[in-house]
């Protein structure tokens, strides 16, 4: 994701050109391709074999999204699975502690954007770039 938010200027980043910089195999990248393209944060720029662009600007991106493309959700512990149904959870004295935790992560994850990687500053000049992003970007 930051690959293409770094290099799409507007055109698509080319898989091999992702694969070659980021230092991963093309069969590798062909499933965090799908996974993206699923989640609806990435799409072909202008067709097959033109290359990927993000569907929102860098801004518009949580890290959780990026994750959740991925993973169902985030559980630091097992038992706080969605399909886990913890016989001691109504007794557990520590299971706040986990829950309190676990969304301590997920919010932060929600809070940071691909933006906040790209430039810890970048949330000052949000808007002046989100304008030109979208006026570029009215098809998709």
């Amino acid at each position: 994701m930051l690959e293409i938010a770094l290099h799409s200027k507007g055109k698509g980043v080319l898989q091999k050109d992702i694969a070659v910089n980021q230092e991963i195999s093309n069969k590798y990248l062909d499933s965090i391709i799908h996974s993206l393209k699923v989640a609806g944060l990435i799409t072909n720029a202008n067709g097959k074999k033109s290359g990927y662009m993000l569907t929102k600007h860098p801004s518009q991106i949580s890290i959780y999204d990026v994750h959740r493309a991925f993973e169902p959700d985030i559980c630091i512990v097992d038992c706080l699975g969605p399909n886990l149904q913890c016989i001691r959870d109504k007794k557990c004295i520590v299971r706040n502690f986990w829950v309190g935790l676990n969304k301590l992560i997920i919010d932060y994850m929600e809070d940071s954007t691909l933006a906040d990687l790209i430039d810890p500053d970048s949330r000052i000049r949000d808007s002046l770039i989100n304008v030109q992003f979208t006026s570029n970007h009215k098809n998709i």
